[in-house]
C-alpha cells in the first residue's frame, strides 16, 4: 500500500508529481482500506463491514465515539500558517504527476471512501463510504455511500461520483491507471453501492487500494467553469476546487499562498473518523522559492510549523532569541509507521549504469562515515535496507520461509544471495577509503573501464561520467562531498540543480543520470511494489520505477508480496524482495534518522496521546491555544 513520502535530508524529490506525490497532497497517511482480517465472509452474500484490517481485528469497534488520539473537546479556531519550497500552478489532483505542479493542501478540500487510523498499522474506516464487503477470492469490492455525505455546493455524494473519478483517473493519469491496472471495472449495485471488479482474485489487497481513491464531483467537472467554457479534467486549473472536505478554498495567489477556511457546515464533522480533528478555523499554505528563505521565515514568524531535513540547521540554526525563550519548540517525534529507502539512484536506462560493478563502485567510493561526522554532525546513520527499521528489513542469510522463497526463483537473483549478506562499504578512515577505492578502481577496469591521463574511459575513449539532478541548493553540500572521491577514480561528475517543476519534468521523462529518491515503505507493502521496481513501471513516464528496474527476479518477488496469504508470508516475501534489491546495486544507500525533527511557534495544543504511527500529525489533531499563544506574542 502507498504511503506519504518525507526526506531526511531535503535532497529527494518534491513531495508534488507522481506517485506518492500525489497521495501525499490527497491523504494524510497510507494503507487506508484493508481487508481479509475479520470474520469470514459468506460465499453468496458476504457481510457489510464497517471496518477492516490486514494485521488482526480493528481496534475499534462499531459505535466508537472517537479515535484515542484526538481531543474530543479541542476548542475550534484560529489559524495556522504551513510553508512549501516552490510554487503551485493546479488544484487538479487527477492531473498531478502527469502535468503542473499540483498545490499542497488540495487534499483538505477531497476526500477518500475510507479513513485510515492513525494508531493502528492497515486498519481503516468509513468516511464517503459507510461501509464495504467483498467475497473470499478478493474478486471485488462493494462500497456504500454514507447517506449524508455532501459536497460544498449541497448535491450529495453519489456512486456516480465515485464511478467517475475511477474512470478520469485511469483514463487521464498513467501512475494512477497502473496502480489500478487489476481493477477492471466499476458500477453502481445499489442506490448508493458502487461494486469494483477485479481481474486478479487472490490478491488481498485490491479492496484496500480502492479505498485510497479520492472522489471528485461528476457534476461540477461536467459542467462549465466561470468562463462558460466546459471544464476538463485532462487539465491544470487554477479555478476553486469543490470537494466534500473539512476545508475549501478561500483564496490563493500561485507564487506565494493558498488559503482554505473551515466549513461550518461540514457534513462529517460529527463522525467517529472526524472528531476532534481539522480544528482550525483557517489553514494558509505559505510558498518559497529558498530553502534558505524558508528556514529564515520560520525565525521571523511567517509560518508556525517546520519539518527540519537539515542536519546543519538542527545542529547550528536554532539558536536565535525565539528559541532560547521558548516561544520557538523543536521536538522530535518517533518515526514508527514505515521503513525507508533514501540513496544516489541509477538511471539503468544509461547503458553504463546497466553493469553493476560500476554501481557498486559508486558506493565503494561513498565515504558515508565521515560525510557523517563533518557534513551532518554525526546525526544520522546508514541505511541498509529498503525496509529500513522494520520487520521487513533483510538480516544476516535467509532462513525458514524466506529462504524456501528464494530457493523458488533460485535461477532468477543473484547467487549472492544465498551466501552473503549485504553490507555497505565502511570507509571513515584513509586505510578504509584506500582498500574501498582499489578494490572500485578494480571493477572498474573489469566492466572495461581503464584509466587513462588520469581519466577512466572505455575503449571507445569516453570517459566515464555522471551528473547529479536535484532541485534543493542544500544537496550541494553532500554532492559536492562526495565528488572527489568518485574524481580520485577518474569519473567526471557534475551537479545540476534546476528549480521544482523543471525537476518534476526531467523526473517524469526519466532525463537523468543519478538522482536522490525516497521510497517510503508502509508495515504492509503489497501492489505498489510494482511501481517501485517492477518491470511493467520502468518505462512509464512519472512511474516511481526511478532507477528503471527490468529483473524477472524482482518482478516475482514483488508477485509473492502481494499474493501473500498471511503476515508470515508477507514479511517473508518482504524480506526476500528487500534482499534481492540490495544484492543488485540499484542505490547507493543514503541515510536516515529514527525520528522526525520539527519546530513550531508555542501557539498549539494537542492530544495527551499521540497518534502512533503518524506523529506529529500536525495540524490534524492540533488545536489553537489562546493562552499559549498570548504568552509566545506575535499574530493573533
Amino acid at each position: 500500500m502507498r504511503i506519504a513520502r518525507t526526506t531526511t535530508s531535503g535532497a529527494a524529490r518534491p513531495r508534488t508529481g507522481a506517485g506518492a506525490r500525489l497521495w501525499a497532497a490527497l491523504a494524510a497517511a497510507a494503507g487506508l482500506l484493508a481487508a481479509g482480517a475479520l470474520l469470514p465472509a459468506r460465499a453468496a452474500e458476504p457481510d457489510w463491514r464497517t471496518a477492516t484490517s490486514l494485521l488482526g481485528t480493528p481496534k475499534y469497534q462499531d459505535g466508537f465515539k472517537h479515535f484515542d488520539y484526538v481531543n474530543p473537546d479541542a476548542p475550534k479556531g484560529g489559524a495556522v500558517r504551513l510553508a512549501r519550497q516552490g510554487a503551485f500552478d493546479n488544484f487538479n489532483p487527477v492531473v498531478a504527476g502527469v502535468k503542473g505542479q499540483l498545490e499542497g493542501g488540495v487534499g483538505l478540500v477531497y476526500e477518500q471512501l475510507t479513513e485510515q487510523a492513525l494508531d493502528e498499522v492497515s486498519t481503516a474506516y468509513g468516511l464517503l463510504a459507510e461501509a464495504v464487503r467483498y467475497p473470499e477470492d478478493f474478486s471485488s469490492v462493494t462500497y456504500r455511500l454514507n447517506s449524508r455525505a455532501r459536497w460544498h455546493d449541497g448535491k450529495p455524494v453519489t456512486p456516480e461520483d465515485v464511478i467517475f473519478s475511477f474512470e478520469s483517473y485511469k483514463a487521464v493519469s498513467p501512475q494512477m491507471a497502473f496502480y489500478y491496472s487489476h481493477v477492471v471495472k466499476a458500477e453502481k449495485t445499489g442506490e448508493r453501492e458502487v461494486t469494483f471488479t477485479f481481474d486478479q482474485p487472490g490478491n488481498r489487497e485490491l479492496p484496500q487500494i480502492v479505498g485510497q481513491l479520492t472522489i471528485l464531483p461528476r457534476h461540477y467537472w461536467r459542467g462549465a467553469g466561470p468562463d462558460g467554457k466546459p471544464r476538463d479534467i485532462r487539465n491544470t486549473t487554477l479555478e476553486a476546487p469543490l470537494g466534500s472536505g473539512p476545508y475549501r478554498l478561500k483564496g490563493f495567489d500561485a507564487q506565494r499562498n493558498a488559503v482554505y477556511e473551515r466549513v461550518a457546515d461540514y457534513w462529517g464533522k460529527d463522525l467517529p473518523t472526524r472528531i476532534g480533528m481539522n480544528n482550525f478555523d483557517q489553514v494558509r499554505f505559505e510558498y518559497y522559492r529558498d530553502s534558505t528563505v524558508l528556514f529564515e521565515a520560520l525565525k521571523g514568524d511567517q509560518y508556525d510549523f517546520r519539518v527540519e531535513n537539515s542536519a546543519k540547521n538542527w545542529a547550528t540554526g536554532y539558536d536565535f532569541p525565539a528559541v532560547r525563550d521558548g516561544r520557538v519548540v523543536k521536538e522530535e517525534f518517533s518515526e514508527r509507521a514505515s521503513g525507508r529507502m533514501q540513496g544516489f539512484v541509477f538511471n539503468l536506462r544509461r547503458e553504463r549504469f546497466q553493469d553493476q560493478r560500476i554501481r557498486r563502485a559508486f558506493n565503494l567510493a561513498f565515504d558515508f562515515e565521515e560525510m557523517n561526522k563533518t557534513v551532518f554532525y554525526g546525526l544520522y546513520q546508514r541505511i541498509g535496507s529498503y525496509f529500513e527499521g522494520t520487520e521487513l528489513a533483510s538480516k544476516g542469510l535467509p532462513e525458514g520461509l524466506e529462504k524456501q522463497i528464494l530457493e523458488s526463483v533460485r535461477d532468477k537473483v543473484p547467487a549472492s544471495v544465498f551466501t552473503r549478506p549485504y553490507v555497505n562499504p565502511v570507509n571513515g578512515d584513509p586505510t578504509a577509503v584506500r582498500d574501498n577505492l582499489r578494490e572500485a578502481d578494480k571493477l572498474l577496469k573489469e566492466a572495461g573501464w581503464e584509466i587513462k591521463g588520469g581519466k577512466r574511459v572505455n575503449a571507445k575513449g569516453e570517459q566515464l561520467s555522471a551528473e547529479f539532478l536535484a532541485y534543493d541548493p542544500t544537496s550541494e553540500r553532500f554532492i559536492l562531498f562526495y565528488k572527489p572521491s568518485l574524481e580520485r577514480l577518474g569519473i567526471a561528475v557534475s551537479l545540476r540543480i534546476v528549480d521544482p517543476s523543471q525537476y518534476e519534468n526531467r523526473m517524469r521523462s526519466f532525463d537523468y543520470d543519478i538522482t536522490t529518491d525516497l521510497w517510503a515503505q508502509s508495515l504492509s507493502p503489497g501492489n505498489e511494489q510494482r511501481d517501485f521496481w517492477g518491470s511493467a513501471a520502468a518505462d512509464r513516464p512519472g512511474s516511481r520505477n526511478t532507477a528503471g528496474i527490468k529483473d524477472a527476479g524482482v518482478d516475482a518477488l514483488i508477485d509473492r508480496v502481494i499474493f501473500a496469504k498471511d503476515r508470515d508470508e508477507l514479511v517473508a516475501a518482504t524480506k526476500a524482495l528487500d534482499r534481492v534489491l540490495l544484492a543488485h546495486d540499484y542505490v547507493v544507500p543514503q541515510w536516515t534518522t529514527p525520528t522526525t525533527r520539527t519546530a513550531r511557534w508555542n501557539r498549539f495544543g494537542r492530544p495527551a496521546t499521540m497518534p502512533r504511527y503518524a506523529s506529529p500529525a500536525f495540524p490534524t489533531v492540533w488545536w489553537w491555544d489562546a493562552a499559549l499563544a498570548q504568552k509566545t506574542g506575535g499574530r493573533q
